[in-house]
Order: C-alpha cells, then sequence, then structure tokens
C-alpha cells in the first residue's frame, strides 16, 4: 500500500492541499504502525467540485452501465478481499475470522446489484410520469467498527442511483478505504464520481455536512455526532440518512431454549469486541429462570479465547484505541458500582495479557434499566442481564430507551414471538437470532437515526422523485 498519505479525486491519488499526518495506531500493540494523510476544508472543496463536474455526465447512464460498473467493483473487490481482512486485523483489531466472516461484507455488494437489476425508476400514474433520479452529490462518513462494510453500504447504492460523492472513512481504521478507492480506480469507475478524503470528523466531517455543493449526507456513527452533523446540514437544507447509537433489547420469553438463546445472546454482544450498534446488550429473562441464565451466560463467556488477532483460536480481539478502552473500563466499574452483580469479566485487561487495548468479556446480572450500563451504549463485550416478571413487563422495559436500532425476540412459540415482536420499538427486530437479510431495511427509531441503508430503501435514500404532469395525453 502505497497511498496512506494522499487523497483519491478526479480519478488520481493527489498530495492534501492542507498536508497534516495522523498516527494510525496498533490496538493489539498501543503502537503507531503508520500515518495518514488529514485533509481539510480545501480537499473538501476539491473533491466536491470534481464530483460536480462528474455528476452532469453519470447521472445520466443507464441502468445497464451502472451494472456492468457494479459487477466490475464486485469482481476487484473479491479479487483484494484477504488484503483488506488482513489490514482490518492490525488497525480495527479484528481476528481474522470474524473479519472474514463478518467484516467483508461482499453479500452488500451483491445485494446492491440485485435491487438495480429489477428496480423501476420510471412509472405513468395516469397522465402523470413519475421519475425517480439521483439527488446530486453525496457526502458519506463512515465508521470505524465496521469500516469497509459501511463504505459498501453506502456507496454501492449511491453509483446505483446515479450519484457521484465524496467518501470521508474513519481516521481510526483508514487502510481498508485505502484498498476500497485502490479497487473503485482499477474497477474503471468514471473519474470524479467517486473522491475519497482522509481526515479527522470535526474537520472534514463537518466540511462536507456544511458545504452548499453536496445534496445529500449519509453518515453512521454514534448519535453525539449525528446531532452536530444535523445541525449543520440543515443550514443547506440537506437530505440526511442516519445510522446512529443502539442498546438492543433482547427478550427471551419463558418458552425459549435457554441454553441456545443464552449462548447465541452472549456471542451476539461479544463479536467485534462488543462494537456494534445492534448488539443484543440488555438480555431480558424471566426473573425466576434468573440464575439459570447467569450460569449459561457466564459458561460460554469463560469459553471466549481474548488475544492474537492472528491466531485462528481467538474469538475476541481489542478494542480500537485507549480512548474506546478506557470508555469501556468507566462503564465496567459504573456498573459494579451501582450494584449490578459482576457474573465474569470485570474492570482491566485479562490476565495473561500485559498491554493492548483489551477488555475482560464481561456479563452482569440483576441489572435495573435505570441503571447506567442498561441507559448508554457502551460499545464494548458487556452484556447486562435483567429480570422481568412477565411479557408486558418484559416489552415495556425494551422499549424504555432513547434508542431504537434493533430488538430480538426468544420464543418456541412463533406467533407469541410475532406478537411480542410487533411491539418492539426498532428499526430491525430479529426472531429467534434469524439468517441476515441483506435485502432488508436497515435503520432505527428515536435517536437511533433516520433513513434506512440496504435492499431498494437504501437506493431510494439517493433518489430524488419528480413528477412530469399532462407527460401522457389524457384517454378518451
Amino acid at each position: 500500500m502505497q497511498h496512506e498519505r494522499e487523497h483519491y479525486v478526479n480519478g488520481e491519488w493527489v498530495a492534501p492541499l492542507e498536508p497534516t499526518l495522523l498516527d494510525v495506531i496498533d490496538p493489539s500493540l498501543e503502537e503507531p504502525f503508520t500515518r495518514i494523510a488529514c485533509g481539510g476544508s480545501r480537499d473538501v472543496d476539491r473533491a466536491v467540485a470534481a464530483a460536480r463536474t462528474a455528476f452532469t455526465k453519470f447521472s445520466m447512464t443507464t441502468r445497464l452501465e451502472r451494472l456492468d460498473l457494479l459487477r466490475s467493483v464486485l469482481a476487484e473487490y473479491e479479487r483484494r478481499q484477504e488484503d483488506i481482512a488482513a489490514v482490518l486485523g492490525t488497525e480495527l483489531g479484528a481476528p481474522l475470522q470474524i473479519a472474514r466472516e463478518w467484516q467483508l461484507a461482499s453479500a452488500e455488494l451483491e445485494s446492491v446489484i440485485r435491487v438495480l437489476e429489477h428496480y423501476q425508476f420510471e412509472e405513468l400514474q395516469g397522465t402523470t410520469k413519475i421519475v425517480r433520479e439521483p439527488i446530486g452529490v453525496v457526502g458519506l462518513i463512515t465508521p470505524w467498527n465496521w469500516p469497509v462494510g459501511q463504505i459498501i453500504m453506502k456507496v454501492a447504492p449511491a453509483i446505483a442511483a446515479g450519484c457521484t460523492m465524496v467518501l470521508k472513512p474513519s481516521e481510526v481504521a483508514p487502510l481498508n478505504a485505502i484498498i476500497w478507492s485502490e479497487i473503485m480506480h482499477t474497477a474503471g469507475v468514471p473519474a470524479g464520481v467517486y473522491n475519497m478524503v482522509q481526515g479527522q470528523g470535526a474537520v472534514v466531517g463537518a466540511a462536507m455536512s456544511a458545504h452548499p455543493g453536496i445534496e445529500m449526507v449519509s453518515f453512521t456513527g454514534s448519535t453525539r455526532a449525528g446531532i452536530l452533523i444535523a445541525q449543520s446540514a440543515a443550514r443547506t437544507v440537506k437530505r440526511l440518512s442516519q445510522e446512529l447509537g443502539g442498546k438492543s433489547a433482547n427478550i427471551l420469553l419463558p418458552d425459549a431454549d435457554f441454553e441456545e438463546a443464552v449462548t447465541k445472546g452472549v456471542l451476539g454482544v461479544m463479536r467485534n469486541s462488543g462494537q456494534a450498534c445492534s448488539a443484543p446488550t440488555r438480555m431480558f429473562v424471566p426473573a425466576d429462570r434468573h440464575d439459570e441464565v447467569k450460569r449459561i451466560a457466564k459458561a460460554v463467556a469463560g469459553r471466549l479465547v481474548v488475544g492474537n488477532v492472528r491466531d485462528p483460536k481467538t474469538n475476541v480481539g481489542p478494542v480500537v484505541n485507549k480512548n474506546q478502552f478506557d470508555n469501556v473500563q468507566r462503564f465496567i466499574q459504573t456498573g459494579i458500582d451501582e450494584g449490578a452483580d459482576l457474573v465474569i469479566g470485570g474492570p482491566g485487561r485479562p490476565e495473561h495479557l500485559n498491554r493492548g487495548y483489551f477488555v475482560r468479556p464481561t456479563v452482569f446480572a440483576n441489572v435495573h434499566n435505570d441503571m447506567t450500563i442498561a441507559r448508554e451504549e457502551i460499545f464494548g463485550p458487556v452484556l447486562a442481564i435483567l429480570p422481568y416478571r412477565d411479557e408486558e413487563e418484559a416489552i415495556e422495559l425494551a422499549n424504555d430507551t432513547i434508542f431504537g436500532l434493533a430488538a430480538y425476540v426468544q420464543s418456541s412459540d412463533l406467533v407469541r414471538a410475532r406478537r411480542v415482536a410487533a411491539r418492539m420499538r426498532a428499526g430491525t427486530v430479529h426472531i429467534n437470532y434469524p439468517a441476515s437479510d441483506r435485502a432488508a431495511p436497515f435503520g432505527g427509531y428515536k435517536q437511533s437515526g433516520n433513513g434506512r441503508e440496504n435492499g431498494k430503501w437504501g437506493l431510494e435514500e439517493y433518489l430524488e422523485v419528480k413528477a412530469l404532469l399532462g407527460y401522457d395525453a389524457p384517454t378518451a
């Protein structure tokens, strides 16, 4: 890799106009291993100008032309997947198995291609023609926890819609985005259609969200940052699509298979070191099964292997940086101080590790819904087990949150599970840990965001709707 200190603009790797460098830290070693360019407002201006110039021609391309382009991107992406998995181990601390199975997200790109193959951009409604056309230049701001997957979930539908774009990837885990930009170049994406400016969110992200030449911003990240972006974007009345924080409830109904439900629930929290906004971090269990759940959860968490991300036996790596490590440690200590029952884990690193931002897989029980660890997004490998008296209380407690990204319901009675799922105030409800559906809409209620990604809903985020009245002659 040779482009760490450059941006990708108008089909070329270019030096930054405002050159500053930022260390990229290996979270397993707590040491910098490379430095990247940090852009500024002038770098954003240059990228937006390239995207606006390219939009005139690219917005007029046909569905088949955009399909050919996306298929070319997919082919090149599949060729470079091992390169991306390797850098995710270094910059994110993702165990190789997790990087390959969960992070690479080629299925998202395939899903966009399938949607574009059949999507109807035009329809006749009486004498009026309804046309869906690209919104314009879009700003894409992606997070560090699922970095390349989120890039795909934004870039691919933007291309499918006929938009041009400026991407700001996470400065915490940026190398996968550099490889992605190399993929876009090799795949033959026309100059100016895709542009990438590296840098910090407070600088590059802020410049993008306020930029008058950008018609839409798609952002994935914290609710706090999302509020700032929304305030900035409002000045130019941009469309805003945001996927923000979560504190997802996982309701285990009394007739669930508890061995399976608890096991999968614990693993769902610990995957990616707990750094997933839709992780089922609040497990609601019948009060009379609470001790049984504690026993199962302790056994599952105790079997997890924390350590070297290149060891195939490892399934939990470090959290991404010192700030994240310190935040998670504070939450764990707060859980203890507020009286939650520490089942396993706790403060500090695992005993066998003397460096790296490794967190003990931690389970708390006897948690009440007013405790900090039940209210706030921890973004680490920490599970809270909350007892409930009956189904009605479980639903009430599950919905008692400012977030609404995801929810989970476990029951051997599908009719009952569906009834409870229907009452969850969340954008995605998982019934009995189903297989993922890349065509299903993904997004949140309440402070978990607005808009949807994936499937036809993800494509439509990047489309404007135009009505051509009097397009057809009225019938006699």
